[in-house]
């Protein structure tokens, strides 16, 4: 294996004792094809390539700073993918101007996490690489990408492997299910599911009847930003059937009135801070803080399939400090909470379905609008689609108001509304969270490797493990948020409509 690695930028060099650590690091052995092959390339330049994504993400690794909004694709340093891309992989396969589309996309979300991973790098690290500064790590790791997909792309067995390994794995773990004999266990995980569904029902049915709530209500409006009407949104949504994926490309302004359209109403039952929504950053400690002076709702946009259309999707996350414990036996509570609210739009910008999930993954509840006719589960005992309330056809005057409970933060109500007054509350992007400035300078992530948010651990780790999930009840990441603990499903689901409902276009 070569050691030395020459920029092709400006020829710096990286030091090779660096570089022989960096590589054992990543236990290079394990490295699989081509990725592998290439480190030892008779082509002078896609070895040195291939070897600085190794000593890059050995760097990584030691500064504990790995990204996975998009995972990894094993062979591949370049390129990252998604539940929405692995979706579409055997149609890229079938047709070459989808995949052309399709590799796009998944460059593009590397190079979106190496910005990330690379923000977040220790000062020491970045020396250690052979870089002055943080910009010339991602020219080096963009033209070096550039030369392996090159040479990937003219190589039909690295092609092929490419749609082998193109896929996210669950966020379950089948030993933990096996450990915790997960066929009798979900039994009465089943039934303790469907209690809470049941009190769920009845919190919606005393809301709409008038018997909540028990504490004063905190409403946060959207921020008085312009808004699209119907036919403004289907012109938008109409140009993304020029992109082979079907995806939408907004301009900022675009993206901003897009948000600002679709934005919910909340209203909230508080009973002290921990109930109140805010801006999240480090305290002193270095632990994750919500500043609840300063009202945020953060935002991200997502897509899904309906057949063969994508459908937008436009996440709102508020987050609050914490939700606090009830006595010293319950397992629920813990440092911070919050609420994630999600709108699915038809090609002609009518919102047909929204749902929602704490940003644990837990509590997922859909809400469908007369467009959608359910479809039944394939299988008894089983999380599918819980529908607490349906809702009527949303007019293009009225917004949701989205009514949680004070402590727990459970939706108790979701209902239209055409006016109101509040507390106005501004957007921030959802991406800001994985680069948050540390009171000393430099940025970390409020996500770890796995896609946790340290310190957020709740009691029901010690109880639910059986049903195969990572530290239930933790707030962790988009992208990792497994939302059933019987059966598997994810809230980035590409398919996550289509098996549960049949859209009416």
């Amino acid at each position: 294996m070569n050691a030395n690695y020459h920029t092709p930028a400006n020829g710096v060099i990286l030091r090779p004792l660096v570089l022989a650590l960096l590589l054992a690091a990543t236990a290079c052995a394990n490295v699989q094809p081509p990725h592998r092959d290439h480190l030892d390339a008779a082509d002078t330049r896609l070895a040195q390539c291939a070897q600085w994504f190794a000593a890059l993400d050995a760097a990584v690794v030691h500064s504990g700073v790995a990204d996975i909004e998009a995972r990894r694709v094993t062979g591949f340093p370049y390129l990252r993918i998604d539940r929405f891309l692995a979706s579409m992989k055997q149609a890229a396969r079938d047709d070459a101007r989808l995949r052309d589309a399709w590799i796009e996309e998944m460059r593009a979300r590397d190079a979106d996490g190496r910005r990330v991973e690379i923000a977040n790098l220790a000062a020491a690290q970045v020396e250690h690489l052979g870089a002055d500064n943080r910009h010339e790590l991602t020219q080096r790791t963009q033209q070096c990408a550039q030369r392996l997909l090159a040479a990937d792309v003219a190589d039909a067995s690295a092609q092929a492997s490419l749609y082998h390994r193109a896929y996210v794995a669950d966020d379950y773990s089948t030993l933990k299910r096996g450990f915790g004999l997960y066929e009798l266990t979900r039994i009465p995980f089943h039934a303790g599911v469907e209690a809470w569904q049941e009190d769920t029902e009845e919190t919606f049915a005393q809301a709409r009847s008038g018997e909540l709530p028990s504490a004063a209500l905190q409403r946060y409006l959207p921020p008085s930003t312009p808004v699209f009407d119907r036919q403004q949104v289907a012109a938008i949504l109409a140009r993304a059937t020029a992109h082979p994926l079907g995806l939408p490309r907004l301009s900022a302004v675009e993206r901003e009135r897009l948000f600002a359209t679709y934005a919910p109403v909340f209203e909230i039952e508080t009973g002290g801070d921990f109930d109140r929504i805010g801006r999240l950053g480090w305290d002193s400690a270095l632990a994750p803080r919500v500043d609840v002076a300063q009202p945020v709702v953060y935002r991200r946009l997502g897509y899904t399939r309906s057949g063969q259309r994508t459908l937008l999707q436009l996440v709102y996350v508020a987050w609050m400090p914490e939700r606090p414990l009830d006595s010293s036996f319950d397992v629920l509570g813990g440092h911070l909470d919050g609420v994630v609210w999600r709108v699915t739009l038809a090609p002609d910008g009518e919102p047909v379905l929204f749902d929602s999930i704490h940003p644990c993954g837990c509590y997922h509840m859909f809400f469908p609008t007369p467009r959608l006719q359910p479809l039944p589960a394939p299988r008894q005992s089983m999380e599918w689609a819980f529908t607490p309330a349906a809702l009527p056809a949303i007019a293009e005057s009225e917004r949701l108001v989205v009514t949680l409970r004070t402590r727990s933060h459970y939706l108790a109500n979701v209902r239209p509304t055409t006016a109101g007054t509040g507390t106005t509350y501004d957007f921030a992007e959802y991406d800001e969270l994985r680069t948050l400035p540390l009171p000393q300078g430099g940025t970390r992530s409020l996500f770890g490797p796995d896609g946790l948010v340290a310190g957020t651990e709740r009691g029901e780790r010690f109880l639910f493990w059986p049903m195969g999930i990572a530290s239930p009840g933790a707030m962790r990441q988009s992208g990792s948020q497994a939302t059933a603990f019987v059966g598997r499903r994810h809230f980035d689901d590409a398919d996550i409509l289509e098996k549960r409902f049949r859209l009416r276009y």
